[in-house]
C-alpha cells in the first residue's frame, strides 16, 4: 500500500488508456506521454501497460508501506527518498515506511512514477486510467487527495540502477515540433492561410489540460468564403457535427488552435484542419504554457514512418533494459 500524504497539483492513475468506446463518448484516457509511463514500467519489471501515476507540475508525498522499486520519468521533477534525491529514469529503491517526494519541476510538464507490480486499482472497461469529468477508473474516478490509500501489486521488486539511455529519452525541441497531417476540411481556409499557419511559432496558452492544448500567437485564419450548410452554424469555423479524432486540430473562429488530446470529447462542431501525428501526442503532455511551438506539415507516409520510429524507440528502451 502507498498512504498519499500530500497529493500534488493534480495526480492521478493512468495506463495507456481505454480504446473501444469513442464512438459512445467515452475517450481513451490514459497517459499524455504514454512513452515515458512505458519506460517506467520497463525500469521496474512491469508491463509496459501497467498502472502508474501520472503528475501534473508538482509532485505527491507518498508514504510506501512496504519494499518497492519505483522509477519516475518523463518530466525533470527531482524525485526524492526521505529528502534524497534520486536519478530520474533509473530504477530506485524505497523501502518500508520511507517517503517519496519531489522537488520542483525543471523541465516538461508531467512525470510518470511507476512502482513495481503497478498500481492495483479496479479495472474499468479494459483499463485503470482515470477519466475525471466522467468519474470512470483510475482511484474512485478522481485525482488523488490527502489520506487516500493506494492498492499495489505483488512484486520481486528488483533491478535497481537500471537507467533508459539519455538518447532514448524523449522530450520536445526549443522550439517544440509537432508533425501535423493536414485534413478532411483543409479546403475551408485559404492557401496562404494554410502557408502562415505553418509558418508562425505558436505559444501553449494557459488552457491546457488533459482534454486539449490551446495555442495562441498566430496568425489568425482567413476561411475561403460560403453560404454555411443548414445546421452548421454562422462562424465560419463551424461545420455540421462531425467525429473527432485523437490528436484532431480545430481552429475556433480561425484565431486559436485547439489541439484535441487523451480527454477529449469525440464530435462537435468544429471543422478540423488536420491532426497531430501519434508519435508527437506524447511531446504535447510535456509542453509549459508559453512553450514556443512549430506545427510541421508532414504526408501520411511520414506520419506511418513517425509512428513506427517511436515504436521502435520503445523497442530499443525494453532492449537497453533487458
Amino acid at each position: 500500500m502507498i498512504n498519499v500524504l500530500k497529493p500534488g497539483l493534480s495526480t492521478t492513475v493512468q495506463d495507456l488508456g481505454r480504446p473501444g468506446y469513442y464512438h459512445i463518448g467515452i475517450p481513451t484516457s490514459g497517459g499524455m506521454d504514454t512513452l515515458s509511463l512505458a519506460a517506467a514500467n520497463l525500469l521496474v519489471g512491469n508491463d509496459a501497460g501497467a498502472a502508474v501515476l501520472e503528475v501534473v507540475f508538482l509532485g505527491p508525498e507518498l508514504e510506501f508501506t512496504a519494499d518497492a522499486m519505483v522509477a519516475v520519468t518523463g518530466a525533470d521533477l527531482p524525485p526524492k527518498v526521505d529528502g534524497v534525491e534520486q536519478a530520474g529514469w533509473t530504477a530506485f529503491r524505497v523501502n518500508k515506511g520511507q517517503v517519496l517526494s519531489f522537488g520542483y519541476l525543471k523541465k516538461g510538464a508531467r512525470a510518470y512514477i511507476a512502482v513495481s507490480g503497478g498500481i492495483d486499482v479496479p479495472v474499468v472497461l479494459g483499463s485503470r486510467s482515470t477519466y475525471t469529468l466522467g468519474a470512470l477508473g483510475g482511484y474512485l474516478g478522481r485525482k488523488l487527495a490527502a489520506g487516500d490509500v493506494l492498492p499495489v501489486g505483488a512484486s520481486a521488486a528488483d533491478g535497481e540502477g537500471r537507467a533508459v539511455p539519455y538518447h532514448l529519452r524523449r522530450m520536445p525541441g526549443a522550439p517544440a515540433e509537432l508533425r501535423m497531417l493536414p485534413g478532411l476540411y483543409w479546403h475551408r481556409i485559404t492557401e496562404e492561410a494554410g502557408a502562415t499557419f505553418f509558418e508562425d511559432t505558436w505559444k501553449v496558452a494557459p488552457e491546457a489540460d488533459r482534454i486539449g492544448y490551446r495555442f495562441k500567437a498566430g496568425r489568425p485564419l482567413d476561411f475561403v468564403p460560403r453560404t454555411p450548410p443548414f445546421g452548421a452554424g454562422s462562424d465560419p469555423s463551424n461545420i455540421v457535427d462531425a467525429c473527432y479524432p485523437y490528436g484532431s486540430v480545430q481552429v475556433p473562429s480561425g484565431t486559436e488552435p485547439i489541439v484535441l488530446h487523451r480527454d477529449a470529447v469525440s464530435g462537435g462542431g468544429y471543422m478540423m484542419i488536420g491532426t497531430v501525428v501519434s508519435a508527437d501526442m506524447d511531446l504535447i503532455g510535456q509542453l509549459q504554457p508559453h512553450t514556443p511551438t512549430r506545427f510541421v506539415k508532414v504526408t501520411m507516409d511520414q506520419a506511418i514512418f513517425a509512428r513506427a520510429d517511436r515504436r521502435n524507440t520503445l523497442r530499443a528502451i525494453a532492449a537497453a533494459l533487458a
